[in-house]
């Protein structure tokens, strides 16, 4: 496949990835607390489900790994937000069968299998599991967003999603420069600014006095 195609899969993705950031950004800075949108949600599985193709054909485990386990923590919070329900059906199935069809696509495929991507040439091992690391960090951001919002019963992005936001994003930059991968780049650098600044606005959050 075009490498043109395969980047421009990966780079739609992480438009959409920043552009939910961007939305959660700005409603957070008018509202002056940290907001979770609806939109970052939609945006989220959409742009997830890009960046799942994507890592496949860059036969990429650590990307297809820190999409898979995501996946399922954004439909959850568009059910928080009553939105889930209000999809068509035929739409949900999709999205619910999406990470079946992805493995028998792994599983039955002859150039984008499981063995091209847990054995490949163009990543070392020791980058394979600092990518698989940095990406497990960057993931675990949503399980505490998942548990924090399963306590409330509200879709919610706590302190600890901000703080495992910026330990991640700083990782996984490392893994795309070394690995050379733009899409990763970009992506990253982005939203480590928009990290930050939502930590800044959760402390002010939580202290009115500090001028931040």
């Amino acid at each position: 496949m075009s490498h043109y195609l395969v980047f421009s899969i990966g780079f739609l993705a992480q438009i959409l990835f920043s552009a939910r950031l961007l939305v959660q950004w700005i409603s957070s800075e008018k509202a002056g607390r940290v907001l979770s949108p609806l939109l970052f949600w939609q945006f989220s599985i959409i742009a997830s489900i890009l960046m799942i193709v994507y890592g496949i054909l860059r036969h990429d485990l650590a990307i297809i790994l820190g999409q898979a386990i995501t996946y399922g923590v954004y439909i959850r919070n568009l059910c928080h937000l009553g939105f889930w329900r209000k999809i068509p059906h035929v739409i949900r199935n999709i999205a619910i069968a999406f990470p079946i069809l992805t493995i028998l696509w792994l599983q039955l495929g002859d150039v984008y299998n499981f063995s091209s991507i847990i054995v490949n040439k163009d990543i070392p091992f020791s980058l394979m599991i600092w990518g698989l690391t940095g990406q497990f960090v960057f993931t675990f951001r949503f399980i505490v967003q998942w548990f924090s919002t399963e306590k409330v019963k509200e879709s919610i992005l706590p302190i600890g999603f901000w703080l495992f936001s910026i330990v991640g994003s700083v990782m996984v930059l490392s893994y795309a420069v070394i690995r050379q991968d733009p899409v990763l780049f970009v992506g990253q650098l982005f939203g480590f600014f928009v990290y930050f600044r939502n930590t800044l606005l959760w402390m002010r959050q939580r202290k009115p006095c500090w001028k931040l």
